[in-house]
């Protein structure tokens, strides 16, 4: 209480303004902060501190008022704190003084409960030295409008079917065996068992992850007349989010929705938290010399890179988390708990091939509109790709290093016909291939629906006991539901053919 007390009696009473020198400290060992940047995200803010030295941090929390305290050791303030962006941050107010006993003081007044971290950086070749201070907002989400639970809990089933079908698959194949269903004999005798009626389909939405590149303190590529990539990017992306959600049967969600930074595995991981069926990850391409143009569409290569280009721009996108401060490494640690040997890459293998299927369609869309830089499908290593369970793209829409490219787009005209294209390809990929549990699979399903009736398949179904309890031949009823395999989806509704 008394630390307190006397904490709350230092941050009110200091001489606040701008300090131009701390008293009893010789400008060579000083650190100035040359300037300070603020981004507001829906579950966080970031503020940096650019030094021109490094310099020691002590972050604490006072409370009644609630406010966040930034001591910087042996460090004096070269910048005008009032232009920082505040609105939709956690900050109310900025002051600044000389803290006792020498140094910067930094108090930040707040609005919200905060959950603050802190970390300094070195120089790289886009900054000096640095102070991040992260205020993290518990319980809030990163994007609008997360996921309805019940929506969750249709997708969760069908995951959860998908990797039950996956894993006898692959034990199946790890004990040598062919995995298929029974023919039934004709002389067994069908089950006297009453067709069982479908439930309400669900008729969910199809959700489209729309992932803008960079953001914050990390610009991305910048233009020959100074446009930068994150923005870019960013009304590109939006562009899209609004034909995805202008579409029955279809719901985006935005990774990004303003100028911060987020990690690259955090962007999977949200896209992986808010159950989408799809993601791709908008990006501007660059080159050191100002001819290269073109759009290019990638998917990830198990095997690295499939050209000298595509393993450089890997390099380069997966080196931005290390702007944010966040270990760039490659690790897919956290789906090896989950899907293991066989199994992952049964699952790896679906999403890769289902990733490779939509990026020939959005290239095909793209070239319609746009010089395409690639003319097929290229494959690297992006670690905002590595998800082995969602299908994924990464899109750059075109070299800004180029100048007349990077007039292009610049401009909103080009801007809506690069996300109509992209779009494009999305819907002609899931137009033929819904989701089972989608509107526009139960869409598909109604406008073919041939007489008889219908069965949704429950957890432990095979379509041999399917076929013997509805007295009809497997291969009619794979016929009748247009089935090339074996594997059924639990919630999938089956039309049963008249005998």
């Amino acid at each position: 209480m008394a630390i307190n007390s006397a904490l709350n009696y230092l941050a009110r009473n200091v001489s606040f303004g701008c300090v131009l020198m701390v008293a009893g400290v010789s400008s060579l060992q000083a650190a100035t902060v040359e300037s300070m940047r603020l981004w507001a995200a829906p579950d966080h803010a970031r503020l940096v501190f650019d030094l021109t030295a490094a310099a020691n941090a002590n972050v604490f929390s006072l409370e009644n008022p609630s406010r966040l305290v930034i001591d910087l050791d042996e460090s004096y303030l070269d910048t005008d704190v009032s232009t920082l962006p505040l609105d939709g941050s956690a900050i109310d107010e900025v002051r600044t003084g000389v803290r006792d006993g020498g140094g910067l003081r930094v108090v930040l007044e707040l609005n919200r409960e905060i959950s603050p971290r802190h970390f300094t950086l070195p120089p790289n070749d886009q900054y000096g030295h640095r102070l991040v201070v992260d205020l993290e907002y518990p319980g809030e989400s990163a994007v609008e409008n997360p996921i309805d639970p019940i929506e969750a809990m249709i997708r969760d089933q069908e995951i959860l079917a998908q990797r039950a079908n996956a894993q006898a698959r692959a034990q199946g194949q790890s004990q040598g065996q062919v995995v298929a269903e029974e023919v039934v004999s004709p002389a067994v005798e069908p089950t006297t068992t009453a067709v069982q009626p479908a439930q309400p389909h669900p008729q969910r939405d199809i959700i489209i992850a729309i992932d803008a590149g960079h953001g914050g303190e990390d610009p991305g590529a910048i233009g020959p007349a100074g446009t930068r990539e994150k923005d870019v990017v960013l009304e590109i992306s939006r562009r899209l989010a609004a034909e995805v959600n202008g579409t029955h049967g279809f719901k985006a969600v935005l990774i990004r929705d303003g100028d911060y930074y987020l990690g690259l595995r955090q962007r999977t991981q949200l896209a992986r938290d808010q159950k989408a069926d799809f993601f791709v990850s908008i990006h501007a391409d660059a080159f050191t010399s100002p001819r290269p143009q073109g759009s290019s569409v990638y998917a990830l290569s198990q095997r690295g890179a499939t050209s000298e280009t595509a393993q450089w721009l890997a390099d380069s996108e997966n080196r931005s988390d290390l702007i944010g401060g966040v270990d760039g490494s490659l690790s897919l640690r956290d789906k090896d708990q989950v899907l293991r040997g066989v199994l992952l890459d049964l699952t790896m293998t679906a999403t890769l091939n289902d990733s490779l299927s939509i990026g020939g369609q959005v290239l095909d869309q793209l070239g319609r509109i746009n010089r395409l830089h690639k003319s097929r499908v290229e494959q690297a290593g992006f670690m905002v790709l590595k998800s082995p369970d969602i299908p994924s793209l990464l899109i750059e829409v075109g070299f800004i290093s180029n100048p007349d490219e990077e007039r292009r787009l610049r401009d909103p005209v080009h801007q809506r016909g690069l996300s109509t294209a992209i779009f494009n390809g999305l819907r002609d990929h899931f137009e033929r291939n819904p989701p089972p549990a989608s509107l526009l699979a139960w869409q598909r399903d109604n406008q073919r629906r041939p007489s008889g009736n219908e069965y949704r398949i429950q957890s432990g179904d095979t379509l041999s006991a399917i076929a013997v309890r509805h007295g009809v031949p497997v291969n009619q009823l794979k016929q009748a539901n247009d089935i090339n395999g074996d594997v059924i989806r639990v919630g999938q509704v089956l039309r049963i053919p008249r005998s």
